[in-house]
């Protein structure tokens, strides 16, 4: 590389990846061929429009990888004709942005998680296009259990009559009901939502619940949208998918395309494809059960420690550690636990009331299951998390055992 600077900071970026622990239940590590793919000349093409229907021309080979794409998400959460797929979302929250701009107009009132309860910014909080264009009424978890109670998000449904209620989230350590949702949402005539960002990779491997196939007789899906993004458990590259039942299709595809994007990015949706390709392996679900596994073994192994959890555990793949006990608020016990070589974000927990200093350290399992790390690891995180922020251990002594665990679980790639 002749730009030396940069050059410079991405191979410390690279070694920092390296030699951390990563506990950010949001990133994961991606294989060397999808790298490839997000490297290719595929970066180079403009293709606004959908496959057939494009502005530029050149789009031949194009327009076959999005198909591919979409059908083999569909197959992969095996899904029939009922339901299509746009692979276009540049992430997330603009595949939200999207699904709102299809099915409301600003104004209308959308429900979703609070913050402090494990929701995301963009299921309606104040400071997020999803708080201001619209009315958002926000539902919580139970005070003392830290579980959704699902009579009382009844009620408030009963009494705001939303045009959305979307359910998922970024910070919740235990199982939706998307049933549940799908009752709530009908009874009171909303769309539901399901975000399932987080678990998708649990989802098509069957260990969470599915939003996409009703227990009610006649009905396609528990919800009628499901939106997930690629980088989480599924393993792919920073992009998202809107799956939608198929009487939704104009408004969803136009509420992408024109309506909030421009051209997809050709190489990022190509290493979509090749995600679902690596997800519909046989390992795939062995990886998944391995994250949950993890995951319990951690929570276990904090509990163990005295460290206490919101919900008192997990289902899934993260947990929310509460430090309300500990004397130390999330900001600085997330710089204790990276200057020790662990990276855990600080998060709301419930009761907090505002996102600048919470009381919460949010972690999760998927980047240390895709190293290698088993249950025996987990105890060892644990551990070192206890004595960072228990034992109050000066962070470069536990620094260097973090590393040598990196050192014996490495990356693919080298610095």
């Amino acid at each position: 590389m002749t730009d030396k600077l940069l050059e410079r900071l991405i191979q410390l970026e690279i070694k920092r990846q390296q030699t951390t622990v990563n506990l950010i239940p949001s990133e994961n590590y991606v294989s060397a061929e999808i790298l490839a793919v997000l490297g290719s000349p595929l970066t180079n093409k403009y293709s606004e429009g959908y496959p057939g229907r494009r502005y530029y021309p050149g789009n031949k080979y194009y327009d076959e990888i999005e198909k591919l794409a979409q059908r083999r998400l569909k197959k992969l959460f095996k899904l029939g004709d009922d339901w299509e797929v746009n692979v276009q979302p540049y992430s997330g929250s603009p595949a939200l942005l999207a699904i709102y701009a299809g099915l409301m107009e600003p104004g209308d009132i959308l429900m979703g998680l609070a913050l402090n309860a494990g929701g995301h910014l963009t299921h309606g909080h104040r400071v997020s296009f999803s708080g201001r264009n619209y009315k958002a009424v926000q539902y919580g978890v139970d005070a003392e259990s830290g579980f959704l109670n699902y009579e009382v998000i009844e009620k408030q449904a009963n009494e705001c009559r939303p045009q959305v209620i979307v359910s998922g989230a970024t910070a919740y350590p235990r199982q939706f009901d998307f049933h549940k949702f799908n009752l709530i949402a009908k009874k009171v005539g909303a769309f539901h939502v399901a975000d399932i960002s987080h678990i998708a990779g649990l989802v098509a491997a069957g260990l969470h619940a599915s939003p996409f196939h009703s227990k009610i007789p006649g009905q396609i899906g528990e919800a009628d949208v499901v939106v997930t993004t690629a980088h989480k458990t599924l393993r792919g590259p920073r992009a998202a998918v809107i799956f939608f039942q198929k009487e939704l299709a104009e408004r969803i595809n136009r509420a992408v395309f024109p309506g909030t994007q421009g051209g997809p990015h050709n190489n990022v949706i190509a290493a979509l494809a090749l995600t679902v390709y690596e997800a519909l392996q046989p390992d795939f679900k062995k990886y998944q059960k391995q994250i949950v596994a993890n995951a319990q073994a951690l929570a276990g192994g904090l509990k163990k420690h005295g460290l206490q959890l919101v919900s008192a555990g997990t289902d899934n793949h993260l947990m929310l550690l509460d430090l309300r006990n500990t004397g130390l608020d999330g900001k600085t016990a997330e710089k204790f636990l990276d200057d020790g070589g662990i990276t855990a974000n600080r998060n709301t927990i419930p009761g907090d009331t505002t996102p600048f200093n919470p009381s919460g350290i949010r972690m999760g399992t998927p980047a240390v299951t895709t190293r290698g790390m088993k249950e025996p690891e987990m105890g060892l995180i644990a551990q070192w998390i206890y004595r960072l922020l228990i034992k109050k251990e000066k962070p470069a002594k536990v620094k260097k055992e973090t590393a040598e665990s990196c050192r014996r679980f490495p990356l693919f790639y080298e610095s």
